[in-house]
């Protein structure tokens, strides 16, 4: 054990400061018990990462130890300060804006902090908001309420705002305003965060994820305005109603749509060049302009918890004529029963069915189900594998007489695989 030691300890201090800089500051600072030359290495470490939890949620023990790594820290940068606090803590409002003033003053280039979220957000100090050095900011149950004033975060790449309160509807549009080169956006919006809409108008924007949480909404008038043209991935859900507006975006190659709006036109309809899909939609008739043609789309995940979604499965493979996967999965619980309508097969495949994989996660051998997997297993005449796992709930016999009647079903591929999951 020794030898061992003693090799790490002749590895260069760069090397080391490395390694300890993925670990958590309570591990650093305990490892600086292995010998001399270890005592004081932990304070030129460039991140530091500190969580309630690995202090047994006590937190006068917990701030105390914030503090003395904080106030001992002699590295050249502040490089990361991550702050996880997942339970009630008194005082945090204090101790989180002296912790924030320290990291702004070392020139901290990433800030994330976390608050429990069933407690009233941590109001951020105003000399955060004017950081230029900042390139991360995540931040959960927090309160940006002094972010009226003066906002520059010009540096800032990626920012993530979960559960954050605001100070009025102007202060989300004036705080994205300030970051001119971001990328990677994540808003998850809170009852009580002072927004009905959120707008986001970002030029450089690559990445934007949009959520509401799981508490209730009201009214229709909540909604998102996007306005980002180099966008290349998209992630909306939303089970609260309301709306979403987007301007074209004709770089987006990959998006989740999981919302319950009753139009999603505007939405679906910008995503003509997207190549991943995943959808979940309440509607098939009004999911996308008539016209619409998904010319690029070849990997598409559906939901078949709402009501008629196999109509909405008709429309996208008509209109996705290099489609090659695709996987259907209830992700929630059924939000109407089914409707008995019979399905409408696709019309028209001017190409045939291009699929190569078809996977069908929780499948239960329901009529409507039967039917589409058949018609797939029929004429889609390059189809290589196809994958089905039962619903758990289905007995030995059920699942029996499912593979039994697939198996049996017409095949429009010599060289299909049927698995059963």
């Amino acid at each position: 054990m020794d030898d061992y030691r003693d090799r790490i300890s002749k590895l260069p201090d760069d090397f080391l400061l490395q390694i300890l800089s993925r670990l958590p500051t309570k591990d650093v600072v305990a490892m600086s018990l292995l010998s001399k030359r270890w005592r004081f290495l932990w304070t030129l470490v460039p991140k530091l990462s500190f969580d309630l939890v690995l202090h047994e949620n006590t937190c006068p023990k917990f701030t105390k130890f914030v503090d003395r790594s904080l106030l001992l820290h002699k590295a050249p940068t502040l490089e990361s300060l991550r702050v996880k606090i997942g339970s009630i803590c008194h005082n945090v409002d204090v101790d989180v804006s002296v912790w924030v003033r320290i990291a702004v003053d070392r020139g901290v280039r990433e800030l994330d902090i976390s608050y429990c979220p069933t407690e009233e957000p941590v109001r951020l100090p105003k000399c955060l908001f004017p950081c230029t050095t900042l390139v991360v900011l995540k931040l959960e149950n927090m309160s940006l309420v002094d972010a009226s004033s003066y906002v520059c975060f010009k540096s800032v790449k990626t920012l993530h705002l979960l559960d954050v309160k605001y100070f009025d509807e102007q202060s989300l549009p004036h705080l994205l305003s300030s970051c001119s080169v971001l990328e990677d956006l994540v808003v998850q919006r809170c009852p009580g965060d002072n927004v009905k809409i959120v707008s986001v108008n970002a030029m450089c924007l690559k990445t934007l994820t949009l959520h509401k949480s799981s508490q209730a909404f009201e009214g229709d008038d909540d909604g998102f305005l996007i306005a980002a043209p180099k966008l290349k991935r998209l992630d909306i859900e939303d089970y609260w109603g309301g709306f979403c507006y987007i301007e074209e975006m004709p770089e987006v190659v990959e998006a989740n749509v999981d919302v319950i709006y009753k139009n999603t036109e505007r939405i679906l309809g910008s995503l003509t060049s997207v190549k991943r899909l995943a959808l979940c939609l309440m509607t098939s008739d009004a999911a996308y302009p008539a016209d619409t043609v998904f010319s690029q789309l070849v990997h598409l995940e559906l939901c078949t918890c709402a009501p008629r979604w196999w109509d909405l499965l008709t429309r996208v493979i008509e209109d996705s004529p290099k489609l090659q996967v695709l996987k259907l999965r209830q992700k929630h619980i059924r939000r109407t029963s089914s409707p008995r309508a019979s399905w409408k097969q696709p019309a028209s495949l001017p190409k045939g069915l291009s699929l190569e994989t078809f996977k069908w996660e929780l499948y239960e051998g329901t009529q409507k189900q039967k039917e589409v997997a058949k018609f797939i297993l029929e004429h889609a005449t390059r189809l290589k594998k196809v994958i089905v796992s039962p619903k758990p709930s289905c007995s030995l016999l059920e699942k029996h007489e499912m593979l039994k009647e697939l198996s049996s079903a017409p095949r429009g591929s010599s060289t299909c695989q049927l698995l059963f999951d």
